[in-house]
């Protein structure tokens, strides 16, 4: 087998993508997408008819420029997630607007609202759809209020030990700690080109956090995110989830040699591993005493936000004609 197919064996493997052939091509078991990755896949000509469906429903909802934009951006989040849903048997996970990731209230309206459009074209938004949240202390409070509800979240932009236990003490279905967008940062802080996997920043945060969720018996599922190379991955065989680009994804379909397992559940219940829990205080300290996760969080909401807006102006642009 290739190393793709091995790591199979023994990791849930999900796209990160919203490129339907290179979803079909992999065979995945789930899907992720983002603001980021919605905007780049709205502009290739043969899913035009996703956003044109997009822009009538905004348009027939009618209200002010702004809540037609609404309208039409989470329209189009769902139309993608549908189709993704025809070619993979598991979840697509849905960004809810990255601005909402302080406003509590705000983020559970909005989920609510894609859970209607869901339901309106036909798909179980409880057994298809994981919905994406920001792991900020306000992020992880709406999700609780959600999975209580049976309506499960991803929470992404996750990079510190802080918020993935906040995180699994709230109950949520799946986190999305990033992998490359840590060795990112310690590249650039550390002024070096690179780390040996076993010691890579972002593969040792996710095995803390993997092996204490295991430890310590959370159901929340640990799906690493964000990977910059091929070692990375192969360093987390065994991580209950990788969500991969599909770059990445063909390079371990051409690698053929062993995969090994790395991260393994029986061994982490038996670590000595204290258990910790973290009020509102607490997590917004111990997230401000990691610098690296306290400005990746933030430069992650102000991506994510600066995609929604290019896609809402490509959307206006399109529907306007011009």
């Amino acid at each position: 087998m290739n190393q793709l197919d091995q790591l199979k064996t023994m990791t849930t493997v999900v796209a990160d993508t919203g490129d339907f052939e290179s979803i079909a091509a992999y065979k995945p078991q789930d899907a992720t997408t983002n603001p980021s990755l919605l905007y780049k896949a709205a502009q290739i000509p043969q899913y035009r008819h996703l956003l044109d469906d997009a822009l009538a429903y905004g348009q027939a909802k009618g209200g002010d420029a702004e809540e037609r934009t609404r309208w039409i951006m989470d329209k189009l989040a769902v139309n993608f997630g549908q189709e993704i849903l025809k070619i993979v048997p598991g979840r697509v996970s849905t960004e809810i607007d990255a601005r909402l990731s302080f406003d509590t209230q705000s983020t559970i309206a909005r989920a609510e609202r894609l859970i209607d459009l869901y339901e309106e074209i036909g798909v179980d938004p409880k057994t298809r759809v994981l919905f994406k949240i920001a792991s900020t202390w306000e992020g992880i409070q709406a999700a609780a209020a959600l999975e209580r509800r049976g309506i499960h979240c991803n929470l992404t932009l996750l990079f510190s030990f802080p918020q993935a236990v906040a995180c699994a003490d709230a109950g949520v279905t799946l986190i999305s700690p990033f992998v490359g967008r840590i060795l990112d940062w310690y590249k650039s802080a550390e002024h070096v080109e690179g780390y040996p996997a076993d010691q890579d920043p972002g593969v040792l945060s996710v095995t803390r956090i993997f092996n204490y969720y295991k430890r310590h018996g959370y159901d929340t599922v640990v799906m690493g995110a964000s990977f910059r190379n091929r070692d990375e991955i192969l360093a987390l065989a065994g991580c209950d989830y990788l969500t991969i680009s599909p770059g990445l994804l063909g390079e371990l379909a051409d690698q053929d040699g062993s995969v090994e397992r790395k991260l393994d559940a029986e061994a982490a219940r038996a670590m000595d591993i204290e258990r910790v829990s973290f009020d509102e205080k607490a997590f917004r300290w111990g997230l401000n005493e990691v610098a690296m996760a306290t400005e990746k969080l933030a430069e992650g909401i102000r991506l994510f936000t600066a995609d929604t807006e290019k896609l809402e102006a490509f959307a206006r642009k399109t529907g306007s004609g011009t």
